[in-house]
């Protein structure tokens, strides 16, 4: 669970849990993105920044007023 702050929800908070959702995707998929990007031509930071935004939404997000 991530816990915020309902009034802190400004850009670095957002980029925070952006930098954290790409480590999580990277450990859990670097190599196969690799690949992936590799096989398909594709840039693998975009690719990367594509799924870190996909898995943000799995987490679940506890917000104190």
């Amino acid at each position: 669970m991530i816990y915020l702050n309902y009034n802190n929800l400004d850009a670095d908070t957002q980029n925070h849990l952006l930098s954290v959702s790409k480590e999580d995707v990277e450990n859990k998929f670097g190599n196969d993105l690799k690949q992936y990007a590799k096989e398909h031509h594709l840039d693998y930071d975009a690719l990367l920044d594509e799924e870190a935004i996909k898995n943000l939404y799995t987490y679940q997000y506890v917000f104190n007023i």
